[in-house]
Parts: structure tokens; sequence; C-alpha cells
């Protein structure tokens, strides 16, 4: 519950924005105060006076009729968390930019809350180079997003750009505001596959659904550490309250995790492929009528978790994952041998986890092996979450 918690919430021009107000009765039935900063764009789609009515309180839209008061450092210094929601994407490249050109640009600067950004916008803006340049900006500067989510746009387009539903931006600030066990300690979590190319249209791949991976980055965000997930090619929605990046190959995801590092913490659930063709086609490999099928030349790929576990920034606590089919336990042992991490999370493979919603595990460390029933991916992720906060007291 968020009683008592004071939310500042800038909503900027979306069509969109309506959930904003939506958001604020959710906020205000779990008792927290809301004051809300209307930005020119978000008031072409909601109005002062809906915001002011909804949220109890005077709505702020003017940088200069709250200088009377030194108001964006007054309303920067009142919140417990700043909440951008929608963020368009020109609110999106003027904070990338630092660009104080109204009330809320001053807040954003000048507040030391946690700032948490909810993206809105057509796939294709959300696509370009850009806004993903200014995404990364933004979240190397220590901001929280969630979202956007994927489906139907308000034009007749479809994919992600979709703002996040009310109950999720709910959930992830609750999991900012969160004085848990694991506040002030940064996680790294790897999840899903990997996507090797073969050449345009193919590629290799595993089963791996991602859905541990994904339960145990939001395990310790509910336990109050700082997310960041670097999850392959999956079909699950972003855990709330997390950073996610997402990669499509190896080497893509060692390069998102070396970039992520300062951690405490570090988990490498991904199912990462162990080769990749050596040398991608450029154009789509056709099948000949009477010839057979084309010799495929391998390179093994980056041992991401034997990187990180001897990186100069290593971890405190590496967690690595050995999904096996025969000989669980004897391979387990060797392979926390051989990469030099703390504790490995086995598993047998051989029948429906891949892509299942249980696991059975076995959680292998130098003191010894601990076998775990069958239970939810979700238990999995809790239990492992309550050994790492075992693990830093």
């Amino acid at each position: 519950m968020l009683h008592g918690r004071k939310i500042l919430l800038i909503v900027s021009g979306s069509v969109a924005a309506f959930k904003a107000l939506m958001l604020v009765r959710l906020l205000r039935a779990e008792g927290a105060t809301v004051r809300a900063v209307l930005t020119a764009g978000g008031a072409r789609f909601v109005t002062k006076e809906s915001l002011a009515a909804i949220t109890g309180e005077a709505v702020q839209d003017d940088l200069w009729a709250a200088e009377a008061e030194i108001g964006h450092i007054r309303l920067a210094r009142w919140a417990d968390v700043v909440v951008v929601a929608p963020a368009s994407a020109n609110r999106l490249a003027q904070m990338a930019q630092g660009l104080a050109e109204d009330l809320a640009g001053c807040i954003l600067l000048a507040t030391r809350a946690p700032v948490l950004v909810a993206p809105a916008m057509n796939p294709a803006m959300w696509a370009h180079p850009a806004t993903r340049a200014n995404i990364a900006t933004l979240a190397a500067h220590g901001l929280h997003f969630i979202g956007p989510e994927d489906g139907p746009m308000a034009e007749p387009e479809s994919g992600p750009g979709r703002l996040s539903e009310p109950a999720a931006m709910l959930f992830a600030i609750r999991t900012l505001l969160a004085s848990g066990p694991l506040s002030g300690k940064h996680a790294l979590v790897t999840s899903g596959p990997t996507h090797e190319p073969i050449d345009p249209v193919r590629y290799i791949a595993n089963r791996s659904s991602g859905k541990q991976g994904h339960a145990i980055a939001a395990a310790l965000a509910a336990l109050g550490a700082r997310v960041t997930l670097v999850s392959g090619p999956v079909a699950l929605a972003d855990p709330p309250g997390v950073r996610v990046l997402r990669v499509e190959t190896a080497r893509e995801m060692l390069a998102a995790c070396e970039a992520a590092l300062p951690a405490e913490i570090a988990i490498f659930a991904a199912a990462v492929a162990d080769w990749r063709v050596a040398r991608e086609a450029g154009q789509k490999l056709k099948k000949q009528p009477g010839t057979e099928a084309p010799m495929l030349n391998m390179a093994l790929n980056p041992d991401i978790l034997a990187t990180i576990s001897t990186h100069a920034q290593r971890p405190k606590l590496v967690v690595g994952f050995a999904a096996e089919t025969e000989h669980v336990l004897e391979h387990a042992r060797q392979k926390l041998a051989r990469k030099a991490c703390d504790w490995i999370v086995a598993n047998d493979v051989s029948g429906d986890v891949m892509g299942g919603a249980e696991n059975a595990v076995h959680l292998v460390t130098a003191e010894g092996a601990e076998d775990w029933p069958r239970m939810p991916k979700e238990e999995v992720a809790a239990r492992l979450s309550a050994r790492i906060v075992e693990f830093f007291a």
C-alpha cells in the first residue's frame, strides 16, 4: 500500500493520457497523495479541471505562475516519486537533452526522487533510432521505465507503443517505493533465448520462453532491488518497475550486460546459444533441386557467465543456470567450477520445463546442493530471491 506517499504525476501529450486519470484513482485508493503537472501537449487530451477533480489538488501547468513560490523546486522536493505517464516521444527527447523549457522539464532536472517513465507513441516513433538513443541516455541516468506494451494503437496500426495499463504502473510505483531488503542494490538478470542468424530469414534458437528469468527480475524488484533485465526475444510483458534491454544475439546480450555494470547481483537465466553461424549469409539460402543441404560452419559464442564472473567489475554474487537433460547435478558442479560463479541453478529440461509454467531445480553452491520440489516458476523466483537476501544479510 502507498498510504502517505507523495506522487507527482507529469502528463504529456498522448491520446493515452486518459489512463493517467485511471492511475490517479488507483493511487488515491491506496492512500497516496497525488499532484499533477499538465504539459501543453497533455492539455490537448485531458483537461486541467478533470485532473484537479480526480487528484483533489490544484494542477500546475505554468512554469512562471509556479515560480512565485519557486514552484519547480518545491514540487521536485515534495515528491517521493515522479511519474511521467504518458511520456511522448517529444517529452523523452526533451528529457534526454536536459531541456527546462516548461514546468515539467524544470522539475525533472531538479528532482532527487526516483523517476518512472511510461512511454506511449506510434510504433514507428518508438522504433526510431533517435528514440532508442534517448531511452538509452535516460536509462544511463538512472531513470526507470515501464512499457510500452505491444498492441493496437489509436490509429489503424499495431505494435509496441501502447501506454502500460494503470494497474501495471501502480505495481511499478509500489516497487520503486519499496523499502525492501534489497533496496540500494542493482541486480542484472538475463532471460529468454538468443536468436543467431543463418541468413536474413532463418536463425538458430531454442525453446526458452523467458518465464523464469522474467519472474526472477520481478521478484528482485519487489524486494527493493533496482533491476536491469537483458532479454532475448520473448512474448512476455516487461516486469513492472524493471529496466528492460532487448537483444537478439549472444554477442548483443554480452555487450548489454557489460554496459549495465556495476551491479551487486547478476543472475544469468537466459538460454544463450552456444554456437552461431560463423558467417551469416547476406541473402536467403535457396534450396536447389538435386543438391544437398548446405554445410554451416559454426563458431563459438561468447561465454557470458564466465566473462562476467571474471570481470573487473564482477558483481558480489553471480548466479548461473544449467539446463541439462542428463546427469544434472554432475554437470552443474562442473559448471560451477568452470565458470567461476558463486551459485548454479540446475534443472532437467528433458520434459516440459522450457516454455512451461513450472520448474524443479537444484541450487548448487560450494557448500553443496539443495533439491527444490517442482513448483511454479514464480515460486522458484521468490525462493531464489529469498536466498539472495540471506546472502547479503
